[in-house]
């Protein structure tokens, strides 16, 4: 675009809704979108980071992003991002005291220690923390839960939250916190409901298989696995359609991307591509 035309207005209506990237490449484009960049604080009132730039991003420079929420920022979303250390974490929060959703999974840098000290913060007096999100975080155990659910309890009601299913992890929940104490192992990990009637039975992935396209939990002797290595239960797998033509093996929901395009029937999987283009003893007359 012409540094010298204006975008249309609606550019200025949706910048409050990209991600750190997608403002940061807009910035770039015109002289009008960089100036709504640098004088609204609206586009950075809720941070989130993901791919590409969450592997990139360093203390410094996260610092300077949420400096133009002027202390306002309402939402500190960073996927994966595993540079940011506990020092980022912690200006962050003494910044922005009206945080109400932390979402940092995947932050390895961060130590369960920071995450404490940054809950504690943003649930001191009146402000309320809603969500949290820490799978990912190394080294958390049962004692770090029990003072986050403390900080967190008192403004929401930890015991009400709503079942989560392991066909729909990946899906957005509003659930106060992601973790808690996995009733078998007593691990801090995500611990999943079965969706079957009959069935009370909770634990996390470990402790409990659980079929990729239901969610149910899977006896040993009923586990059967897919084309893309996860596990189904039996009924899923007899009727998942299709099946690779090779190892007879469909593709789980969760690798819907994987599927055929086409409408044939028949497909062959990428395990048993790779192995058919792979080293053969016909190779030494070739």
């Amino acid at each position: 675009m012409d540094q010298e035309s204006s975008p249309h207005e609606a550019m200025f209506l949706v910048l409050g809704y990209l991600p750190v990237y997608e403002l940061l490449l807009m910035s770039q484009v015109c002289r009008s979108l960089r100036d709504a960049l640098n004088n609204d604080v609206l586009p950075w009132l809720n941070i989130l980071v993901q791919r590409p730039l969450s592997s990139r991003l360093s203390d410094h420079t996260l610092i300077n992003i949420t400096s133009k929420a002027n202390g306002g920022l309402k939402t500190l979303s960073l996927i994966n991002c595993i540079h940011i250390t506990n020092h980022a974490l912690q200006t962050l929060v003494r910044q922005n005291p009206h945080i109400t959703k932390l979402h940092i999974p995947g932050c390895s840098s961060i130590t369960p220690e920071g995450v404490v000290a940054a809950v504690t913060t943003l649930c001191h007096g009146s402000n309320c923390l809603r969500t949290l999100r820490i799978n990912g975080i190394y080294n958390l155990n049962r004692e770090h839960l029990r003072t986050l659910a403390s900080c967190l309890n008192n403004n929401l009601q930890l015991e009400q939250q709503p079942p989560l299913f392991y066909h729909e992890r990946h899906r957005e929940r509003e659930r106060i916190i992601d973790l808690e104490a996995c009733p078998k192992c007593y691990e801090a990990r995500e611990v999943y409901d079965c969706p079957k009637r009959e069935c009370e039975c909770r634990a996390c992935s470990f402790c409990i298989p659980r079929c990729e396209n239901c969610g149910g939990c899977i006896a040993s002797e009923q586990v059967e696995e897919a084309a893309c290595s996860d596990i189904l239960c039996l009924n899923c797998w007899l009727h998942e359609r299709p099946k690779c033509s090779f190892c007879n093996k469909p593709y789980c929901r969760q690798h819907t991307s994987w599927w055929p395009n086409s409408s044939d029937s028949t497909f062959v999987c990428r395990v048993c591509q790779e192995n058919s283009s792979g080293y053969t003893y016909m190779d030494d007359f070739m």
